[in-house]
């Protein structure tokens, strides 16, 4: 097999045993960023990011079986009921959340209890659609413009309509799938410009749904392309595709993904912002890296025409074994992430080069897809070799 995919295998058997490692001395709730190489707890259980730490141990127990990394799992989406009860501080993340959460559990275990968790959170977000607009509203509160919340959408708004998708399969109710292709369509015509970059903040009037101004948000400025907000785009259009089957959403995902492969630099590590002046110390984003990454994996997997499915899997293979290579803290015991270089809100100078929750999250997603293949592959040709 070609050395330029096996590493995966490698980065896999390092990242599960760091993972074990640092799992012992996480002590809190729910990680966020890292400061001096420790996870900071987010100090909110309703917070957006909840999700990743125990999904990314999810991710790790289903290929490895470590009891330890099924215990804390379940232990932390316990926890997380308190804010799913509370109800008033629930935002449109809630994919983020009890996707990567409940719903893995129940597809590993079949456990009820986390079907509902995810099955009510599903309601929630169902309940935040602006019918005139056709849009999900983003948050119940917004400091970060001066747009209306009750007329705010986000691009990472797309990476949680498959809670949604996976909600109209469990109940046979088309109205969960309704609205999420009817706010994934107004992120095609609002969010995602015709040269394949992505707005991140879209405020329209919420009585008549008219657009009524674009935000920069995380970005540099309205008019840039924020590389994260852009990772959302390209791993959310391929998974509405996935769940659709829709041809205008693999048509997005791959003219997102297009323009984020174009704007790579040399070690095809995005920075964080692909319009904003850059120099040798302009922030890199490599949860940006990561994420976009596994959409491509995503893309690659979906598409029928070969030549671009090998195009979208070897970009993709080349973003994260540069992540590897390049900013894995693997062998870094003072390191409790798995990747450096996360940039998690540079205009206000927030959580810039350090390791993001999220990042290792789609890191480990990745690398979960490449060993997949890689296996599938290696079965395949015993198999082809057997029948000679």
């Amino acid at each position: 097999m070609d050395s330029e995919k096996t590493w995966a295998n490698d980065a896999w058997k390092s990242v599960f045993e760091k993972v074990k490692f640092t799992s012992e001395d996480i002590s809190v709730q729910f990680p966020s960023m890292t400061s001096e190489g420790c996870y900071e707890d987010t100090h909110a259980p309703w917070a957006w990011v909840v999700g990743f730490w125990p999904g990314l141990l999810w991710l790790l127990y289903e290929k490895e079986h470590y009891q330890p990394f099924k215990d804390i799992a379940i232990a932390r989406e316990k926890t997380m009921d308190g804010s799913l009860d509370e109800y008033v501080n629930i935002h449109h993340d809630v994919g983020f959340m009890w996707q990567l959460t409940s719903i893995k559990q129940y597809e590993l275990f079949g456990n009820e209890r986390s079907k509902n968790r995810a099955l009510r959170a599903a309601s929630h977000l169902a309940s935040r659609f602006n019918i005139n607009g056709r849009f999900l509203t983003a948050w119940n509160k917004n400091d970060v413009s001066a747009a209306d919340p009750r007329g705010l959408s986000i691009i990472d708004s797309m990476m949680n309509l498959p809670l949604l998708y996976w909600a109209a399969d469990q109940l046979d109710a088309p109205r969960f799938k309704l609205i999420a292709m009817a706010h994934a369509d107004t992120v095609l015509k609002e969010f995602i410009r015709p040269d394949g970059s992505v707005r991140h903040m879209v405020e329209f009037d919420y009585m008549t749904g008219d657009v009524k101004s674009y935000y920069g948000g995380q970005g540099y400025n309205e008019d840039s392309a924020w590389s994260r907000g852009a990772s959302w785009a390209v791993h959310g259009c391929a998974l509405s595709y996935k769940y659709t089957k829709e041809p205008r959403y693999l048509e997005a995902a791959m003219r997102t993904a297009d323009f984020f492969i174009d704007q790579l630099p040399e070690d095809s590590v995005p920075h964080w912002d692909f319009r904003s002046p850059r120099d040798e110390n302009t922030p890199r984003d490599t949860s940006a890296a990561a994420c976009a990454a596994s959409g491509m994996l995503l893309i690659s997997e979906l598409i029928e025409d070969e030549t671009k499915k090998a195009h979208y899997f070897d970009a993709a293979n080349r973003i994260l074994k540069s992540l590897y290579d390049n900013y894995c803290t693997v062998g870094d015991d003072g390191q409790q992430g798995i990747l450096t270089g996360g940039a998690f809100n540079c205009p206000k100078g927030l959580g810039v080069n350090c390791s993001l929750i999220y990042g290792d999250y789609y890191f480990v997603e990745a690398l979960s897809k490449l060993v997949t293949k890689l296996s599938s592959e290696k079965e395949a040709s015993i198999a082809e070799e057997t029948a000679i």
